[in-house]
Parts: structure tokens; C-alpha cells; sequence
């Protein structure tokens, strides 16, 4: 069976880093894994635990319908205010009832200009996908400090380290779900 990764993006900004980063990152894919990067979590209506119910919208349907067939999800985040943004806070908020990625492999990536690479978010981003049960390991995250030296305007790397820790953490990743399988 063909393993599928989900990537999310939680910058809705038109010419995003975080989104540049997961594009990347489908250079390094083998063939033999679908690789998709999900757009649309900003179609989603405002997390309201009553409006989970049989007459859920249809954007959230398919939202969890895709990360649901994924077998492991790569999320790219911006910091903002010192956390994620609400966009993908609220993205993530519609998939607690679900289980969605209840012992779902997931690797996390922060991406700031800031020195620190957007940790806060990161930290946050983790803490929210603990809550939600989802898989995540030591070796299945990155911090991408002073991102403006690293990628151009047209979301070009322009480090070649960047380019070798997405490699080195994508791999990683492949063979975390191969393991899983084997579990």
C-alpha cells in the first residue's frame, strides 16, 4: 500500500515561507510516497464544539477525510504572538472529537525570522498535538531560525544547511512510518 503524507501549512499569507519550506520538501518525496500539501484550512468555519455533529460542514468533512487517510502529517508553522496561528490553531481545535491523528506520526516545523526560530510556536504546536494523541518524536521537528537568510523572495533555499536538515528530517520521517507499519 502506497504511503501518503499530509502537509499543512498555518500561514494563509500568499507568498509563505512555511508554505515554500513544505514545497521543498516534495522535492526530497520518493516516488513510491503521495506527498500533499493541504490547502483550505482557512475554509473552515470558527471551532464550535455544537456544530460537531452529523450536519458538519463539508469543508471540515474533507479536512479530516484527508488527514485521516494520511499515514503521517508534516505541519509548517509560522510564529505569531508568540504562538501558532489562529487559523491553524482553530484547524487543529475540529480534530480533538475526531481523533484524527490520535497515534498519528507528525513532524513539526516553526519557521521565523527571529533568532529563535519561532520556538514558542513550536513549543505550542507540540503541546496542542500531545493533546490530540498524535505521534510525535524527538528526531521530528526543526526550528528554521533567521528564515529571511535562507529563503529568497520567489521561496527559494538559499542555505544549503536548510536544505540538508528538510533531507535529513524527511527521511527521518519515512522511516518512522515504516516502523509504524511494522508495529
Amino acid at each position: 500500500m502506497q504511503k501518503r503524507i499530509v502537509a499543512l501549512s498555518g500561514s494563509l499569507k500568499e507568498q509563505s515561507s512555511n508554505a515554500a519550506i513544505l514545497k521543498i520538501i516534495s522535492a526530497f518525496v520518493p516516488q513510491e510516497i503521495e506527498y500533499k500539501i493541504y490547502n483550505g484550512i482557512d475554509k473552515l468555519p470558527f471551532f464550535n464544539p455544537d456544530l460537531d455533529n452529523e450536519n458538519v460542514a463539508e469543508h471540515l468533512t474533507s479536512f479530516r477525510s484527508v488527514l485521516g487517510s494520511a499515514h503521517g502529517v508534516i505541519i509548517c508553522t509560522p510564529e505569531y504572538a508568540f504562538g501558532i496561528p489562529g487559523v491553524l490553531k482553530n484547524a487543529l481545535e475540529w480534530l480533538v472529537s475526531s481523533a484524527t491523528l490520535y497515534e498519528k506520526p507528525v513532524v513539526t516545523i516553526s519557521a521565523s525570522p527571529s533568532a529563535q526560530g519561532g520556538d514558542k510556536a513550536h513549543e505550542s504546536l507540540r503541546l496542542v498535538l500531545t493533546a490530540l494523541g498524535a505521534r510525535l518524536t524527538d528526531d521530528g521537528q526543526l526550528t528554521i531560525p533567521s528564515l529571511r537568510n535562507k529563503i529568497d523572495q520567489q521561496g527559494v533555499v538559499t542555505d544549503k544547511n536548510l536544505l540538508v536538515d528538510l533531507e535529513n528530517l524527511l527521511a527521518i520521517f519515512i522511516q518512522n512510518l515504516a516502523k509504524t507499519e511494522k508495529a
